[in-house]
């Protein structure tokens, strides 16, 4: 009896110091609430430098963790495993998260800095009256060229069609984008879901085949710069990036329209330090802070504010920057549902299988 109750007692101990070392565990690694604000945002996406002040200034731990794509985030999120405070989620994610649940409301007395936010980007389809959801940074889809190696200037998507760029372009690989330029070229919707639109749409992909040299990843950035083809279909973000190591190259969206993209900051459902968290958010919205942060990352501020803070060179191109007379052609990417990405996903899929 005496050797069970030794027995019971020593499980204890030991359960009680796992469970101690669990606690410090989760609080080193930002998943207590206290005075730490755990990021979930894309690598290398803001200036670390603003993370430091802001740990400065509100007397907070900031733990920063970074997925690869809204999928995983997604993922990690529902599974509810770990604390987040914060995320950065793209606009059809967003739209996505709020039907399942995923996200907190935030309280807009809390973010008295959201005046700065041009109104254009509120109140969007994917989150009406912003009741979820921050503008973060914005972009367009478009093609980065090489005058150097082709004379077209891609006025028109049409004109990645033409017999002079036999095996001359690279394409990012996402459905959406691919599909949606498709769709663009023929003047539709990028979201349009009409079975013999989207059809038409493979069928003049397919006869693109001969000009695309490769579909592909990240690499896109690098090949690019390092003028392995002639044109490539990218976010302007990555535009910005390429350019940047090569001056000779240009970034254009056609004139037929494209995709207008969006990443916000959110407060999912796991926060547990959500006033640390709107402290974040309204830090982040001051425009001298938006403005070091568009400089450091390189994409776009939905801060009018900020763009007073950036260099004229910066905040006066139009290929980063557009005007109303483009934007407004642009469309940002609908939540179609499970059943039409799933589609969309598999015509992709017969394109990539057509070039081989």
């Amino acid at each position: 009896m005496k050797q069970l109750v030794r027995l019971f007692a020593a499980v204890l101990i030991v359960s009680a110091g796992m469970m101690y070392l669990t606690a410090y565990l989760n609080s080193s690694q930002g998943y207590s609430s206290g005075n730490t604000l755990t990021i979930y945002n894309w690598g290398d996406y803001i200036d670390p430098e603003l993370l430091k002040e802001f740990e400065q200034e509100q007397g907070m731990k900031v733990i920063y963790q970074t997925f690869d794509s809204n999928e995983a985030m997604m993922t990690k999120i529902e599974q509810g495993g770990t604390t987040f405070d914060v995320s950065i989620p793209s606009e059809y994610a967003i739209s996505k998260m709020k039907e399942e649940g995923l996200l907190l409301p935030l309280d807009h007395s809390k973010l008295p800095n959201l005046q700065y936010i041009d109104p254009s980007f509120l109140d969007l389809s994917f989150d009406e009256g912003n009741k979820y959801s921050i503008p973060y940074f914005w972009g367009t889809v478009g093609i980065v060229f090489n005058p150097e190696l082709t004379d077209l200037k891609f006025e028109s998507w049409n004109e990645l069609w033409d017999k002079s760029l036999r095996n001359q372009i690279l394409l990012l690989d996402g459905a959406r984008e691919v599909i949606g330029m498709g769709l663009n070229s023929l003047h539709y919707s990028l979201n349009d879901t009409e079975e013999a639109h989207l059809q038409e749409a493979k069928t003049k992909l397919s006869t693109l085949t001969p000009n695309v040299k490769a579909i592909v990843g990240d690499e896109i950035k690098m090949l690019l710069a390092n003028e392995e083809a002639a044109v490539g279909l990218v976010w302007s973000g990555d535009a910005a990036e390429i350019m940047s190591e090569n001056e000779k190259l240009d970034y254009v969206v056609p004139k037929e329209g494209s995709n207008l993209w969006f990443d916000n900051m959110v407060i999912p459902k796991t926060a547990k330090n959500i006033e640390g968290a709107h402290a974040f958010i309204n830090f982040m919205l001051d425009p001298e802070h938006a403005a070091q942060n568009a400089e450091y990352v390189g994409y776009s501020t939905p801060n009018a504010k900020a763009l007073e803070y950036l260099p004229a060179d910066v905040a006066g191109d139009e290929r980063f920057y557009p005007g109303k007379e483009l934007t407004s052609k642009l469309e940002v990417y609908e939540n179609l549902g499970k059943r039409m990405l799933s589609h969309y996903n598999e015509l992709f899929l017969e394109f990539k299988m057509h070039r081989k």
